[in-house]
């Protein structure tokens, strides 16, 4: 188990230039905007625009703060409501229209047939599988972990936090392809 501090997070520009990103983790490290099998991130949007394109990549996107954030991919328009995964192409063309002022998202992308990722609420309850990682994504203070802080378990490891019931949480599993 490892906890990668919000603290330690540096800022980095979108591979569009449109905004900035926080990368949690990343695998291999080092690998860049391009070469990565897979990515967890934080990106503050503050203005619409377009989505970087990521050829071969799986996304899911979730808004962990702020009021929403629309998209348009492909001419299908989704509305994305705080707290709720959303999952797409990485080469899909996207353009975002925030419905309420800024937002942050949480956002994972996995390099299709290599990794799968899922994202859902935090449940106290979740059992890494032999075969990939699980992060728990704060999204509020608890106990010794700040809000954003992330805690790491590698294969096999049991997904055990001592953390208040209530606390709010995403859980993302990391499984090879």
């Amino acid at each position: 188990m490892r906890i990668l501090r919000a603290a330690d997070r540096v800022a980095a520009p979108w591979k569009n230039g449109g905004g900035v990103t926080r990368e949690v983790a990343a695998w291999p490290p080092g690998a860049g905007l391009d070469g990565f099998d897979w990515r967890v991130s934080l990106a503050d949007v503050a203005a619409d625009g377009p989505f970087s394109v990521f050829p071969g990549v799986g996304r899911v996107l979730t808004v962990i703060a702020g009021d929403g954030l629309v998209l348009e991919i492909e001419g299908q328009v989704v509305r994305l409501a705080p707290g709720a995964p959303f999952a797409f192409a990485g080469e899909a063309h996207v353009t975002a229209r925030l419905t309420a002022g800024p937002i942050r998202d949480l956002n994972v992308m996995v390099r299709r047939g290599a990794w799968t990722a899922r994202v859902e609420p935090w449940r106290g309850d979740a059992v890494a599988a032999p075969d990939g990682l699980t992060l728990v994504v704060l999204l509020e203070d608890a106990r010794n972990l700040a809000a954003l802080d992330v805690v790491l378990f590698d294969a096999g490891e049991a997904v055990t936090l001592d953390l208040p019931p209530e606390t709010r949480a995403l859980t993302i599993a990391l499984r090879t392809d």
